[in-house]
């Protein structure tokens, strides 16, 4: 009975923080806030009403897997083809942005009075926006392939690997003054060792354990593998002194690398949110309830501080890079808040000894405002953007030039249907994405060439990793009409710009697909796919007398093969 008492005790404060998270999270978002500004408020409100211990150990557990598990999903988006197509933002506006704004912010806590050091650190760390309220607000708004939505993303990338060697800088300050320059040139080696060390795990072992773990078709299999490599990676990298979080990044990286990355993603993520948002409630129940009461004046100093040098440094550096005033203004609004590693950063001890206490608390709190305001900020940009555009002769500004990095094109199953519209697109240098959920066909393709991802693209999970929202053309090569009749009101609410043609096998499934909003097609060519792929080429806007000579090229190609 004590043992069942024990229990209970041990589950009270997690039921409570579980329910209010939930009121928290809809209120935000009713008021059409950052959820994570509602957690920061519950947070406070737990600690003040006394519900809540702030030093509950479980609660601290599950707030530092919630940044590890934060940072796994930023490195799942870290591969190397994203970084080599936006390598001229992630490397060249991100970095200049960066610094523009630690060294105008670093400036202005020197003139408050703090040390070089603590203020060169803190104004970088403030120079960071947030990954999470601005991803989550450019998908809102459906923006992530235009030009700003581009750019903002590739600085926040960026971002994201400079708050890793923030991380790095600030723990390794931890260890003591003495010889500090050996003990951050040690922190460097290590952490540029890690990142070799994850690179070649991921084409040596990881890959290779996905494809045998694959052929279970077990996705519990599959999300225990990825809990896995993120804890054992974090686990790894605190070992030899380094961050949990560095760790945890570098285990998303080496996914990012494999097939299964839109899998891994969709498994992971109600993992990351629901401990991510314990991180946001413990930062709040960790604030300085008397210093916010006395120095409220100062938070709404400091975050309206923040706000207006971000907005000034971050529409430089637009400018610089040779956008417009209008373009460099809205960039500069959508990346004028603090970001969710100030959070982490602040909190940890070498930082808050060296800004002190009360510092922390009312930064912390100007940060969280300046997220709560950041949807009212980007309204506001786009809006001043808008009107200076209308009022300019010219419309040839540069940022915009459209660019497009997701393929416009996703194939759903790759057998042979699937691989003939693949080979039109590749025929016509259309570029594509293709998802496979059988493992044989999957291994199949990968092995024949084909760039396929590994998933079942009716699981609405995954959805948001397939990119779905940057696509134009959906193919279906392998329809399964009551599967489409329970998607279809959730596809056409969610992506109604989204194209989707499939094959059909009678006039009857053509017609009932066609209620449907899809575009069926009755596919009797040989080889299989070439009545599909013709009207896949015409859908994006390839002439159909070309489109008709490559069907007929292919088919003589195959009906050769065949006959050796």
């Amino acid at each position: 009975m004590d043992h069942v008492h024990a229990i209970v005790e041990a589950l009270q404060p997690l039921v409570l923080v579980l329910f209010f998270g939930v009121v928290a999270a809809m209120s935000s978002r009713a008021l059409r806030l950052s959820p994570i500004v509602g957690y920061l408020a519950l947070g406070v409100a737990a600690k003040a009403s006394g519900l809540v211990d702030p030093k509950n150990e479980t609660i601290e557990l599950l707030a530092e897997l919630g940044v590890v598990f934060l940072l796994f999903d930023i490195g799942l988006h870290f591969s190397l083809r994203h970084i080599r197509e936006q390598a001229a933002d992630i490397f060249g506006f991100g970095p200049v942005q960066v610094a523009l704004g630690a060294l105008a912010l670093g400036a202005g806590a020197l003139a408050l009075g703090f040390p070089l050091l603590p203020a060169l650190l803190l104004g970088a760390t403030l120079a960071l926006s947030s990954t999470a309220v601005v991803a989550g607000l450019l998908a809102e708004r459906r923006q992530q392939n235009c030009p700003v939505g581009l750019t903002a993303t590739a600085i926040l990338i960026f971002q994201d690997i400079a708050a890793i060697f923030l991380l790095i800088v600030v723990v390794a300050l931890g260890g003591g003054s003495d010889d500090m320059a050996a003990q951050l040139a040690m922190a460097v080696v290590k952490a540029a060792t890690a990142f070799g060390v994850a690179f070649l795990l991921a084409r040596m072992v990881v890959r290779p354990l996905f494809d045998l773990i694959a052929r279970t078709d077990n996705a519990e299999v599959f999300t225990a593998s990825a809990l896995l490599v993120a804890l054992a990676a974090s686990w790894a990298t605190g070992t030899v002194g380094l961050s949990l979080t560095l760790g945890a990044f570098l285990g998303g990286v080496i996914i990012a690398e494999t097939p299964y990355r839109p899998i891994i993603q969709a498994e992971t993520k109600p993992f990351r949110n629901l401990l991510l948002s314990f991180f946001f409630i413990s930062v709040g129940m960790s604030l300085d309830l008397h210093a916010l009461s006395v120095h409220w004046p100062a938070i709404l100093a400091v975050a309206a501080a923040i706000i207006a040098v971000k907005i000034v440094t971050n529409a430089l550096s637009g400018l610089i890079f040779r956008w417009s005033a209008p373009g460099s203004l809205q960039l500069g609004f959508l990346l004028a808040q603090g970001s969710e590693f100030a959070f982490v950063i602040l909190s940890l001890a070498p930082m808050r000894l060296m800004i002190g206490a009360r510092a922390s608390a009312v930064v912390i709190a100007a940060v969280a405002l300046s997220l709560a305001l950041t949807p009212f900020l980007a309204r506001a940009g786009r809006a001043i953007a808008g009107r200076l555009r209308a009022r300019a002769a010219s419309k040839t500004e540069h940022e915009l030039v459209s660019r497009e990095f997701a393929a416009p094109v996703l194939i759903v199953g790759m057998g042979r249907m699937g691989r003939t519209v693949a080979d039109a697109l590749t025929e016509f240098d259309i570029a594509y994405a293709a998802v496979e959920q059988k493992q044989k066909t999957f291994a199949e393709a990968n092995a024949d060439g084909y760039d396929v991802l590994y998933g079942d693209a009716s699981d609405p999970r995954l959805w948001d990793p397939l990119e779905l929202r940057g696509r134009k053309i959906v193919v279906i090569t392998t329809p399964n009409l009551p599967v489409s009749r329970d998607l279809s009101p959730l596809t056409a609410r969610f992506f109604p710009h989204i194209k989707r043609l499939s094959v059909a096998e009678t006039i009857e499934e053509r017609d009932a697909f066609r209620e449907l909003g899809m575009f069926p097609v009755i596919d009797v060519s040989t080889p299989p796919g070439l009545d599909l792929a013709v009207e896949v080429l015409c859908a994006v806007g390839i002439d159909r007398r070309k489109a008709m000579e490559w069907a007929l090229a292919h088919e003589t190609r195959a009906t050769v093969v065949e006959a050796a």
